[in-house]
């Protein structure tokens, strides 16, 4: 049985939702502050509402919002993921970027929030080790932020206090990046050591969690040092690799099923979940189910992506013996990794013509490869039963059929589930969560942080530190890949030759450790965090992002691309479908000053103080 709270108090709402920005000021003696913050309680009462930084709108990869605005946009961002309308590019390879007058993630609000809660502890009736506690949440709370802040602007105000008209940091500079996260660092590190071990109950902020968060922000601010030769990295690194070895001791296992993640009704039982956005139905719920079961999804996957998932001997598609082509989406899906399979819709095709009539197991056993892999073979067990992935043939959300796969919009009747590529984004797809025309009645929970993440984080870390090895390869990706039936990663074996298609600029075996955490990770929000720390936008971002190959009679309406000339090509019967024009060959392409974001220049004009990002 799920638990959950239902907070409905005036002094928090008041505290919280009267700020707009972080200039606007609160009095510090009020006697609605004062009511607030007299006890363990109260504390207690008041840090629940902190927990809405999850789904944040200034976070980019924020839980429960509505379609490819949440969990899949940092990936569409990357170039990972695509959306299947013609005018749905991806912004930063077209440079549609618009100049920003206000918003774009500057905004300390909820900064001063936590800041009012942290104010107020010191004269509270706790005892020396409970103060230490609560102050140990602000900080976890105000570190996620703050971790959000420095990732996209650099040069950020450090606020740690509740201003007052008097402060002059009200319109003050920006504080260079490094004293910033050195102030966030040093914030985590305190919480590790006063914090609660357990929390305040079942999913609350712990030691693991903000061991979580030490490992992902070390992570990615000393990549982003090393990165951009700002020095000083190895602190960060090796801060990255003693908490992720903590976890790893304290989670020692990972769940056998990588695709029951993102359809569970309760990731409480699931092995290796450190923190979860939980979901009650009539309480609180989302629509992610829902919206990859509707004509609304628009998220597929572009061939390029596609291409980057390896065979099940671990080999890439380049060099497998056991790689089948790509001539048929049969083919393509054959023998590749698991994952591939339960992030983007699988082929088949049904011996019937009716949507809402019983279904027919098709006779031509071409068409079932896949009907039989996904229903029979334990890729999912019992299907149907809550929490178990995936149950075919897919259902929209008012259980009519998808009466075949590839669910092409330019030629098939059939709106829901397609997309123009032919590789249809289902993560999140299960036929147990309620779907109706309501749209958020799903209560499948989805994971903030998990010990898959983790490993991840420490392959990469030990390999920036020097220190990769096949022992680590074993305790962390290798960890990772039986779920999903590809080989074990074999070092030795990952020579300049084995994948030729690799971004030459990257050691082939940083390559191959990055290649996991993208398919680990896959529409989970991560990847333009990670190819801006990493330096490499426009080895993502560039790409012009074209489907399966196909023939004319499959795509109707649709164009296919001519490799040659990398344009829509009207005469050709046969080709890969094209979605979107080369942006590098239409003269635009990432620019190097989307590595940070806008400072909105509202902003700057109430504030001189404030220097612009470079390039904007």
């Amino acid at each position: 049985m799920k638990k959950y709270f239902i907070i409905l108090i005036f002094a928090v709402s008041t505290l919280i939702s009267c700020n707009n920005d972080y200039l606007e000021k609160l009095p510090v003696e009020t006697l609605t502050e004062a009511t607030a913050f007299g006890s363990y309680s109260n504390f207690q009462t008041y840090a629940w509402s902190l927990y809405g930084v999850f789904d944040n709108a200034n976070i980019l990869r924020k839980i429960g919002t509505y379609g490819d605005a949440g969990l899949n946009l940092g990936d569409i961002y990357a170039g990972y993921l695509t959306q299947k309308g013609t005018s749905q590019y991806n912004p930063y390879a077209f440079q549609t970027i618009s100049n920003s007058s206000s918003g774009n993630g500057w905004d300390f609000t909820y900064v001063r929030s936590v800041n009012i809660m942290l104010a107020n502890i010191d004269k509270a009736n706790m005892s020396t080790v409970e103060k230490a506690h609560w102050r140990s949440v602000g900080y976890f709370f105000r570190s996620y932020y703050y971790a959000e802040l420095i990732a996209r602007f650099g040069d950020v105000p450090w606020v740690n206090k509740v201003l007052t008209d008097t402060d002059s940091e009200i319109y003050g500079p920006k504080m260079a990046r490094k004293a910033v996260a050195d102030s966030v660092l040093a914030n985590l590190q305190y919480a590790e050591t006063n914090i609660k071990a357990a929390g305040d109950g079942k999913n609350t902020i712990n030691v693991n969690c903000v061991r979580a968060l030490l490992s992902r922000f070390a992570l990615f601010e000393g990549t982003w040092r090393k990165s951009y030769g700002l020095g000083d990295q190895d602190k960060y690194l090796n801060e990255c690799v003693r908490a992720s070895e903590l976890l790893m001791t304290t989670f020692p296992t990972v769940h056998s099923d990588w695709g029951a993640m993102f359809t569970s009704p309760d990731l409480g039982v699931i092995p290796g979940v450190i923190l979860y956005k939980e979901y009650v139905a009539n309480v609180i719920m989302n629509q992610y189910s829902h919206y990859e079961r509707t004509s609304s999804g628009t998220a597929e996957m572009p061939k390029s992506t596609v291409d980057m998932y390896l065979c099940q001997d671990g080999k890439t598609i380049t060099s497998s013996a056991l790689y089948a082509g790509d001539k048929t989406p049969y083919t393509t899906f054959r023998n590749r990794d698991l994952r591939m399979l339960l992030t983007v819709v699988p082929p088949y095709q049904l011996s019937k013509t009716s949507s809402t009539a019983a279904w027919d197991y098709p006779e031509d056993a071409t068409y079932r490869e896949y009907l039989d892999l996904m229903g029979t073979t334990k890729v999912i067990a019992n299907p149907g039963e809550a929490g178990k992935n995936k149950v075919f043939p897919l259902m929209n959300w008012s259980a009519s059929i998808v009466l075949s796969m590839p669910n092409l919009s330019t030629k098939s009747s059939q709106q829901f589930l397609s997309c123009r590529g032919g590789y249809y984004f289902y993560k999140n797809y299960n036929v147990w969560d309620l779907c109706s025309n309501l749209g958020s009645t799903n209560t499948a929970d989805k994971p903030i942080f998990k010990i898959e993440e983790i490993l991840l984080n420490e392959a990469e870390a030990k390999y920036e530190l020097g220190q990769f090895s096949q022992t680590i390869a074993d305790k962390t990706i290798n960890k990772l890949r039986p779920r999903a039936k590809v080989a074990n990663m074999n070092v030795s074996d990952i020579t300049t030759a084995f994948d030729p298609n690799r971004d030459p600029s990257v050691n082939p075996v940083l390559w191959e450790i990055r290649r996991e955490r993208i398919i680990e990770l896959m529409g989970e929000g991560f990847g333009f965090y990670d190819v801006r720390r990493w330096k490499v936008a426009p080895w993502f971002v560039n790409k012009q992002q074209y489907g399966m190959w196909a023939t004319k009679t499959q795509v109707g309406t649709g164009s296919l691309l001519n490799l040659t000339t990398k344009l829509s090509d009207p005469t050709m019967t046969e080709g890969y479908v094209y979605l979107f024009n080369d942006p590098v060959k239409d003269g635009k392409g990432w620019l190097d000053k989307y590595y940070l974001y806008q400072i909105p220049t509202n902003s700057i004009q109430l504030n001189p103080q404030l220097t612009q990002n470079p390039g904007w």
